[in-house]
């Protein structure tokens, strides 16, 4: 289900302080990484852009991004104790400034590891009074506020792939809201992003990976 909006979203969000966009956004993009992932997380370099490098450590940025990571809520009393809680669970993190251009002045690169061995780059912004975006996954640019689930679709770029997909969610009773598709070039590999109403249950995500030319499919909750 999409995030609720109140009056207190208009205020700020119900937090950890000291700051909306560097704190509780900075929990709650953690968490969408965390989400998008899909894995269990055993390490994650964390690249500070910006505002995020130059004041975070002041605003707890740092602490707030791995509490994020490791599964708290923005209000959670444990953020500031996020970093020993990370050790505590094997959770290896570093930390290191990076310039990403014309890149939103709060924004994180986090790579992120499963003991398993995959990884997975996501980049993400905290834009102001706890909301954020996902901007990039891998090598595609995308858009992902957590604000609604989201379906992933790593795919081959095929002809009427969008439609098989589209398909077996109609038949799932699946609601779509929006839909975007990123692509390396054409033929080559693609990943499609599908925002619906409800998350997609786990039968349905399968019909979907059984799909001719799927690559990995990931049912991402709103957060």
């Amino acid at each position: 289900m999409a995030r609720q909006r109140s009056i207190f979203d208009i205020v700020g969000p119900v937090m950890i302080g000291p700051s909306s966009s560097h704190t509780a956004g900075a929990v709650r993009l953690g968490s969408l990484a965390r989400a998008v992932f899909g894995h269990e997380i055993s390490a994650a370099n964390i690249g500070l852009h910006g505002s995020f490098a130059s004041t975070g450590s002041g605003h707890g940025t740092d602490l707030a991004l791995v509490a994020g990571l490791l599964g708290m809520a923005p209000d959670d009393a444990r953020i500031r104790d996020s970093l020993t809680l990370a050790r505590e669970s094997g959770l290896d993190v570093t930390f290191e400034v990076v310039d990403l251009g014309e890149a939103h002045p709060n924004t994180a690169c986090l790579t992120l590891s499963a003991p398993g061995g995959s990884t997975m780059k996501v980049r993400g912004s905290s834009l102001g009074g706890g909301d954020v975006m996902v901007t990039r996954i891998d090598d595609y640019d995308v858009e992902i506020t957590g604000d609604l689930p989201v379906l992933a679709v790593a795919h081959i770029d095929r002809p009427g792939k969008i439609a098989a997909v589209s398909s077996i969610l109609a038949e799932a009773g699946v609601n779509i809201a929006s839909m975007t598709v990123s692509r390396e070039r054409r033929g080559a590999g693609a990943l499609m992003l599908i925002e619906t109403d409800v998350e997609v249950d786990a039968v349905t995500v399968a019909l979907v990976a059984e799909s001719d030319g799927v690559l990995d499919v990931r049912a991402v909750p709103a957060v």
